[in-house]
């Protein structure tokens, strides 16, 4: 078996799963099934990220979006955005389409490599990104980003410090040439990239 949650068709039994979790001060429920990211429950990482990000607002992309955890939970917690999720996975499509509609949201959501599907420009781009695929896959996905976003736009991401997050950084900080660590918790690092974000900590990498 070779399926990975960022294999574009699962070929895993399908065993679906269902659970619920407090999000952003909502009380949410999800549905999963195998061949998907973290389909016990909700992962520390996008919880960290959840948590640390400010209200959003305007056009959201909720990238790499899985079975819908980000979108949703943002969805939530700020009336009246706009939000797009796209994912590789046709399984994760599938179920975040249907978590949309179990927790009363509304989205777009698209079936796509990276950003192929995805049109136009964003006040917020959100992931947790595949780190297991490997930096070749995911720095090209934060580069394409800074192109999809509007002035004043950020994009924010999640990653664990043994898994890459100082290198990441230092990379993020040649694109985008502004670069804050918004929040670091059980090893983790919540990183925002913009053209205003403060100057913050991108020389305290430790």
């Amino acid at each position: 078996m070779n399926d990975h949650y960022y294999t574009r068709d699962p070929s895993s039994e399908h065993d679906i799963h269902t659970f619920e979790a407090e999000v952003c001060g909502n009380r949410l429920r999800f549905e999963t099934d195998s061949g998907v990211f973290s389909r016990n429950g909700l992962d520390e990482g996008t919880r960290i990220l959840l948590e640390a990000l400010p209200r959003l607002q305007g056009r959201i992309l909720d990238l790499c979006c899985g079975w819908g955890p980000i979108g949703i939970a943002l969805l939530r917690a700020n009336e009246g955005i706009d939000m797009v999720m796209t994912d590789v996975n046709t399984r994760a499509v599938d179920l975040a389409e249907k978590n949309l509609r179990i927790n009363r949201c509304s989205a777009k959501v698209l079936q796509g490599e990276g950003l192929e599907k995805v049109e136009g420009t964003f006040d917020a781009i959100v992931t947790n990104p595949p780190i297991r695929a490997g930096k070749a896959v995911i720095y090209p996905l934060f580069e394409q980003c800074a192109d999809r976003l509007r002035e004043n736009g950020a994009l924010y991401l999640v990653i664990r410090k043994q898994q890459g997050a100082p290198s990441c950084v230092k990379f993020l900080k040649e694109i985008y040439g502004k670069v804050d660590i918004i929040e670091r918790e059980k090893g983790y690092w919540v990183i925002r990239a913009g053209r205003t974000a403060s100057s913050g900590d991108i020389s305290d990498l430790s």
